[in-house]
């Protein structure tokens, strides 16, 4: 694995990596590669993939809010965390939903966050690449990109609680129709989670065309339930007034403060409008938003208020709204919602995992393209996996979705925190925003974030330590990942032999050569690959021709066509081919050899060979890693996915050379 390109800039790659930093602040943002189709179906499709997690959170999110749970004397009481339901209790509850979903959602990630596209592309790693000096050693600069980081170890924790808390919520609504189905609800939602994950290897291609139109219809009843609900109690809609809001917390801050914990619920996947930016780009999005998901939600919130007001509490005030003969018909309308909010963040997931490996902080996965059309359809086996058997146990441990809700809040706000931050010092420096403008935006977006993972820092012990552990976790892999192949980058590249001694040497030994043509993969586009080396000293002959790849991803999403492929005659039979390669593009060896043969270098697949380095990690080198992560990188490098498979090479052509390496 010396010689074969992780998938991440090398000590000695190139400047192009760095070129998106620089860029100026765009004029607009999301200029997705389907942003010249038509807007509506655009539109339609955002609703199905992009807020299927947000539209699904009035099924839990507001009983979360005035939870009640059976207390030592077997009568109910109203949990810690949440409200006893009364007048103004309620309105100021939702005057909360009403400017979480305004600031949040519209306001921060619409307004702003979605305008920092990496050539239309978002998302924490795409954020992150626009960080200028990404890979310096500036303290503030180590700082913003390390917490970066953490905050895209956090989205999978969401990608693992979002289809638990969601397909549970939507089955619990059997439990309303008739209590004789409160025994089947966790079964069935381990069958309806095993089955969407089973599904996965398929595509989403088919089942993604339906998305949308049944998104369309769910928020279409959400309207419907909330309208009817407000009739009965118009005076609900007074909580649009912030005043409501902070009487609440003039009146009792300590319970107004820990029921941020339930409010911020409501604002669950706003990540993804970011992190989706370029499957629609920004104008759909905001379309869709403004058109159809945000006034949906406001009335079905405002509608589960005013059902309180006029009945007194109730244990799932979302199922309270629907008449007793639609119970069953909307059980499966919410599931159907469920599963796709699930599918987005298990499809968001598979994309963070691919940019993650590119960007070189996690070893190679297998990737699995799902459609000859679109590059971003994608199945990712050890993720599916991974999600899969978490989230089941997630649903056998926690068996209800209040239980869920207490794990679910830390990694949305943390998220979100992280966002704004990197987004700020992004602004600052690669934008060149003045200090007057950055920061009273951050002050503002920050006066939500902070509060909402405060609130939820206390339910920590309640569950909201999975979501910490698994990002901690992830955050480790991924740090380790990138300083093990630092590591090796530096060690390989202090003994590198330059290309012209190399050749300046065969000129002169002249050893045997033979036919056919020797691919030797470099992680370092300048010298002699290690392998190259090895190969010549214990075989001592060489192929006729030799080319020397090196796969360079830059920092960009995708690559231009005519910028991808760079060959060079370097005399003797040695080419060097360079083939950049964007975060959100998978390169195929074969493939990249097919495309050289339009710059005169001809390699037959039947006369090509591969040669590969493979290292045996040592642990008890001299190298500043700790222990523990030279440990984890060795067991990480060993178990990681072959170059053969990764890059698509013949296993049948592929010759593999093996060094010890001590770190």
């Amino acid at each position: 694995m010396s010689d074969v390109p992780q998938a991440q800039p090398s000590a000695s790659a190139p400047a192009p990596a760095e070129a998106p930093a620089a860029q100026a602040e765009p004029p607009s943002a999301g200029h997705g590669h389907g942003q010249q189709k038509k807007l509506l179906p655009l539109a339609i499709g955002a609703l199905g993939v992009v807020y299927g997690d947000i539209g699904t959170s009035p099924l839990y999110a507001m009983q979360e809010c005035f939870a009640k749970r059976i207390g030592p004397d077997g009568t109910l009481e109203t949990s810690p965390h949440a409200m006893a339901v009364s007048h103004d209790s309620v309105l100021g509850v939702l005057s909360l939903f009403f400017w979480a979903l305004t600031m949040v959602v519209t306001f921060k990630y619409l307004l702003f966050i979605t305008r920092a596209d990496n050539k239309g592309e978002g998302g924490m790693f795409a954020l992150l690449a626009l960080v200028p000096g990404r890979d310096s050693q500036k303290k503030l600069t180590v700082t913003v990109v390390l917490a970066g980081l953490l905050g895209a170890s956090m989205l999978f924790g969401e990608g693992v609680i979002t289809p638990a808390i969601s397909v549970l919520s939507a089955v619990e609504g059997l439990g309303v129709a008739t209590h004789a189905m409160d025994a089947a609800v966790v079964p069935l939602t381990l069958v309806i989670l095993l089955g969407l994950f089973m599904v996965q290897r398929r595509g989403t291609g088919g089942i993604g065309r339906v998305f949308g139109p049944i998104m369309v219809v769910w928020f279409l009843t959400l309207t419907v339930l909330g309208v009817r609900a407000i009739f009965l109690h118009p005076s609900v809609l007074q909580a649009a007034n912030p005043l409501w809001a902070i009487r609440l917390f003039g009146h009792d801050p300590w319970h107004a403060f820990v029921v941020l914990g339930a409010v911020v619920l409501c604002i669950t996947g706003g990540e993804a409008l970011y992190a989706d930016l370029g499957h629609f780009g920004a104008r759909p999005i905001r379309v869709a938003w403004i058109s159809a998901v945000f006034p949906a939600l406001l009335i079905n919130y405002f509608g589960q208020g005013a059902y309180l007001l006029e009945h007194g509490w109730v244990e799932k005030p979302f199922w309270a709204l629907v008449p007793e003969p639609l119970l069953y018909p909307m059980v499966a309308l919410a599931t159907a919602a469920a599963v796709i909010a699930s599918q987005a963040l298990i499809s968001g997931s598979f994309s963070l995992a691919r940019q993650a490996v590119h960007l070189g902080y996690l070893p190679r996965v297998t990737i699995v393209h799902t459609s000859e059309r679109n590059e971003g359809q994608i199945y990712v086996p050890e993720v599916n996996q991974a999600l899969m058997w978490a989230c089941l146990t997630l649903v056998v441990a926690f068996k209800s979705s209040t239980a869920l809700a207490a794990a679910y809040g830390i990694a949305v706000t943390g998220t979100m925190t992280i966002t704004s931050i990197v987004f700020s010092y992004m602004a600052r420096q690669n934008w060149k925003w003045p200090l007057w403008r950055v920061l009273p935006l951050t002050l503002i977006f920050l006066s939500f974030d902070v509060p909402f993972f405060l609130a939820n820092v206390l339910k920590f012990f309640d569950g909201g330590w999975f979501p910490v552990v698994l990002g901690i976790s992830m955050y480790a892999l991924m740090t380790t990942w990138k300083r093990g192949r630092a590591e090796l980058a530096r060690r390989f590249n202090q003994s590198v032999m330059p290309i012209a001694a190399l050749l300046e040497d065969l000129e002169a030994t002249k050893p045997n050569r033979v036919r056919g043509t020797a691919v030797f993969m470099s992680g370092n586009p300048d010298g002699t690959p290690p392998v190259l080396l090895h190969h010549l000293k214990h075989n001592q002959v060489l192929h006729r021709q030799v080319v020397l790849l090196s796969i360079l991803p830059l920092e960009v999403p995708f690559v231009p066509k005519a910028e991808q492929l760079e060959v060079k005659d370097l005399g003797n039979g040695f080419f060097r081919v360079l083939w950049r390669t964007g975060f959100m593009e998978t390169p195929n060896v074969p493939s990249i050899l097919l495309r050289a043969r339009e710059h005169a270098l001809v390699a037959e697949p039947s006369t090509t060979s591969y040669f590969l380095g493979r290292e045996t990690l040592l642990t008890h080198g001299k190298s500043t890693m700790m222990h523990w992560r030279k440990t984890l990188f060795a067991f990480v490098s060993r178990n990681a996915l072959s170059a053969t498979s990764y890059f698509g090479i013949p296993p049948g052509r592929v010759v593999e050379l093996g060094m010890q390496v001590d770190l």
